[in-house]
């Protein structure tokens, strides 16, 4: 059996009547994330558009003589689309009704993609190598140069004028060579009749999707940034509502912005600079402080260290309420005196630093190694410097215990 698609001639149909063929409980768990029971419902016509092309299915429900079950998925299966819902169905006669607002969405943004693609490849010789329609942000993957920024705006402009033109958007039928005798952007080597949409006067492609009718129904297009995705550049865009909602909270954001660092909203750009120039500078001042400090608390504490029979000097301790980067620092600079041994760690977050002076002949990583295996955790480094971390910071002492024991012994 076939199912008759019902919309590739009228993408606007949103209401439909049609016979059940078959209702069975389908799969649950596993890759379908579906984990309520399902049935999987064949229908000898819908207007259900199933997940293919980059558009995502419609949503919807199913009406028989008990009330409406819900669409939770619809699936090409070749010859016929599965339709996934969450009761099973009466046979019979049974009405269709999709979710028209999610429709009509799906049919801007793919209609709003087909626009867009033309323009970069007859304007900047950049192919559409792919298209996706997410939640909120549609994407194309561009395979050539990297698109400047002006070609952003300028395929985002020329787009927009076909939209107010108002253009007419038909469904075309015909033999691939026949397409391709028309110009068709993009070739496709299928036998058969196939299904195309031409967008007058400047787009021809084959395509099975959902689209609306005129340019003018797309509403606008708004063309966001451009990231590298393996070999292809993705651009990002919306359509319609989506584009309008996302242009509002982006002026949102960089209000709050400028609120922030009390700032005009054109003069953002400079503010943001001089703020992260001037919290370089704090980082900067702040990290040399921290290493005079340790320096200094260093120096003291060697003054107060006493020799063990070796002629070690050990400074072992469980630090509170202070930076975990002044640990760094600080078994840093205890480490610079001879035979001096650092043994450090953090009360609150469980880090550990060890260091040593080379003359004190001890090794570092094996040491934090040992002391990890018997109390939990992980880290490494070399025989003159460690840093690991407690999987229970409340053994920090303990853990300061053991490798002071270790060293001593």
């Amino acid at each position: 059996m076939t199912t008759r698609r019902l919309y590739y001639d009228d993408s606007f149909q949103r209401d439909f009547s049609a016979e059940i063929v078959g209702c069975e409980p389908a799969p649950v768990g596993g890759d379908t994330g579906r984990t309520a029971p399902a049935w999987g419902v064949l229908l000898d016509a819908t207007s259900f558009y199933p997940t293919s092309g980059g558009q995502p299915h419609d949503l919807g429900c199913i009406t028989d003589g008990n009330g409406d079950a819900q669409v939770l998925d619809v699936i090409d299966e070749g010859e016929t689309i599965l339709h996934i819902i969450d009761r099973p169905l009466c046979q019979g006669r049974v009405e269709g009704h999709v979710n028209w607002a999610r429709r009509f969405d799906h049919m801007q943004q793919h209609t709003g993609q087909h626009l867009l693609s033309a323009v970069f490849q007859e304007r900047f010789g950049l192919p559409t190598v792919s298209f996706h329609v997410g939640a909120e942000i549609c994407t194309i993957d561009l395979r050539g140069p990297e698109p400047r920024e002006d070609v952003l705006e300028g395929t985002e402009r020329a787009a927009n004028l076909v939209i107010f033109e108002d253009r007419a958007v038909n469904v075309r039928y015909g033999t691939a060579e026949e397409f391709a005798e028309r110009g068709v952007r993009k070739e496709v080597q299928r036998a058969g009749i196939l299904r195309a949409i031409e967008i007058e006067g400047i787009d021809l492609q084959p395509c099975g999707g959902t689209h609306v009718k005129r340019t003018g129904q797309i509403g606008t297009v708004l063309v966001r940034r451009c990231t590298k995705m393996r070999q292809d550049w993705r651009v990002e865009f919306a359509c319609g509502g989506r584009g309008a909602r996302l242009a509002r909270r982006g002026f949102a954001l960089l209000r709050q912005a400028a609120d922030a660092l009390q700032s005009a909203p054109d003069d953002l750009a400079a503010a943001a600079q001089r703020a992260v120039n001037e919290r370089d500078a704090h980082f900067k001042n702040a990290r040399e402080l921290l290493q005079r400090l340790a320096a200094v608390e260093a120096a003291r504490a060697m003054g107060a260290a006493q020799s063990n029979g070796n002629g070690l000097r050990i400074v072992s301790q469980v630090l509170r309420d202070v930076p975990v980067e002044f640990l760094g620092a600080y078994a840093g600079e205890l480490a610079k005196h001879e035979k001096a041994v650092a043994l450090l760690a953090h009360g609150e977050s469980g880090q550990m630093f060890f260091a040593s002076h080379p003359a004190a002949g001890k090794d570092m990583n094996a040491l934090l190694k040992k002391v990890l295996e018997q109390n939990g955790g992980k880290g490494g480094g070399t025989a003159e410097s460690a840093r690991g971390k407690l999987a229970e910071p409340g053994k920090a002492q303990e853990a300061i215990d053991e490798a002071l024991r270790l060293v001593v012994g």
